[in-house]
């Protein structure tokens, strides 16, 4: 579905970001290893999301959509999670398939995981590795990649694995693999990722143990735990509400409010940018729901200054280069954003996808191994972009188009369903026009 995304007049109104895509998926997972019942309101009911929601059926608990956001799990609780009696299509979603091959290792299984063409080029290694030392066996089709088979004895070992990679995907998985091991299985790791799976096995009963180790942490868990069915609100996603925040920073005279965002302390680094590059962005009403901080944030259009973008904000901020790239096109000065070789094995190469969507509209922008440099300034537009099948890909090229001098086409817009599927009705709600075209 080709769509285009057309320069307007100011942005205006107020908006409430969709469902966070990560505790979305992890509240179904742990759902349904749990036992009784967990009620989950905000659900993100993205495509990616609907893929871990079935595969919990099939692995043998019971999810059941009550209406719009509101589900209700029965989960599996000691009698364990079974093997499927077909492979598992997690679509495109990276941590729902991750974060699965850990949930399913601690018990008596085999499963085959299987993806679109997107996922399936992406390494999952960095998981089956830390996987097989606790006691999985596991094969891939082709490497290191999709499809894979798992088979477990559901008798692991404990493990104190040391990661290299800042990756809240592989201590997830890691730590959802230890709810069914005896003993401490530990991660350490040198740069803080997402805790969210720290927050939630805590809500679901699990005792988790953190201690920091200079820039990093070592996080551990004592199983066997019985996890505990338990109520679930779900905050807004803070890597989605960054595309109206940033459409309205672009855009003369825009002023919008976007309610309900987490600010989560390991997912605000764009926002930390943001601030630190001048933009209007204030955020109050700050409240609490399942161990998270929420706020709504107050944004308006800002003239932005180009910045050093630190390394190690990366882990709090991956997801959002390609949306920050976009606000740098805008900026004055150079903006330069390194240490972010990780990209490159996203839903695409990111890195080399966000240089081709920039040049090809006039932004003046060099490609570097592990990033970018954007000098700032007006963006020509007119281009057609290629997506890549890539959701974020999508949505920042759009988002240049808000205030490009001529308008801003995609090859295929479909794939934003799979983590933003109101993407459209909210940016047409503040004024945005962004048609899909036959």
């Amino acid at each position: 579905m080709p769509t285009i995304s057309y320069k307007m007049g100011p942005l205006k109104g107020k908006i409430f970001a969709p469902g966070d895509k990560s505790i979305s998926h992890r509240s179904l997972i742990l759902g349904a290893m749990a036992k009784g019942k967990t009620n989950i309101t905000g659900l993100l009911e993205g495509a990616d999301i609907m893929a871990t929601a079935e595969a919990m059926n099939k692995l043998g608990a019971r999810v059941e959509r009550i209406k719009k956001g509101e589900w209700i799990i029965k989960g599996c609780g000691e009698a364990g999670l079974i093997s499927p009696s077909e492979p598992i299509d997690c679509g495109n979603a990276g941590t729902g398939v991750r974060l699965l091959m850990g949930a399913i290792s601690g018990y008596k299984i085999s499963a085959t995981f299987k993806g679109d063409t997107s996922l399936s080029s992406r390494p999952m290694a960095r998981v089956l590795n830390p996987l097989e030392q606790m006691g999985i066996e596991y094969n891939c089709d082709e490497g290191e990649t999709l499809p894979a088979t798992i088979i477990s004895s559901g008798n692991l070992k404990s493990i104190d694995y040391v990661s290299p990679h800042a990756s809240a995907q592989v201590k997830s998985a890691i730590l959802l693999a230890g709810i069914n091991t005896s003993g401490v299985t530990s991660i350490t790791e040198h740069t803080l990722s997402r805790d969210h799976s720290e927050n939630m096995l805590k809500a679901f009963g699990a005792t988790i143990n953190i201690e920091t180790q200079g820039q990093g942490q070592k996080v551990s868990i004592k199983g066997p735990v019985t996890l505990k069915g338990t109520d679930i609100s779900i905050p807004g996603d803070p890597s989605s509400a960054a595309f109206p925040i940033i459409a309205a920073i672009i855009t003369p005279g825009s002023d919008i409010l976007v309610q309900n965002v987490m600010m989560n302390p390991t997912r605000i680094g764009l926002f930390t940018t943001l601030t630190e590059m001048g933009a209007y962005l204030r955020a109050d009403n700050y409240r609490t729901s399942g161990g998270e901080i929420i706020a709504d944030i107050h944004v308006k259009y800002s003239q932005l200054n180009g910045v050093i973008v630190p390394e190690e904000r990366a882990p709090s901020m991956i997801d959002e280069y390609p949306i920050l790239a976009v606000a740098a096109a805008y900026a004055k000065g150079t903006t330069v954003m390194r240490g972010i070789a990780e990209m490159r094995v996203k839903e695409s190469d990111r890195i080399k996808a966000t240089f081709e969507l920039l040049i090809k509209n006039g932004v003046d922008v060099k490609e570097h191994s592990d990033g970018l440099s954007i000098k700032g300034g007006s963006v020509t537009g007119g281009a057609t972009v290629l997506t890549h099948h890539d959701h974020r890909i999508a949505m920042s090229a759009l988002i240049l188009g808000i205030n490009a001098e001529n308008p801003i086409t995609i090859d295929d817009s479909s794939m934003i369903a799979t983590s933003f599927p109101t993407f459209f009705e909210l940016m047409a709600e503040i004024g945005a026009k962004i048609e899909v075209t036959k």
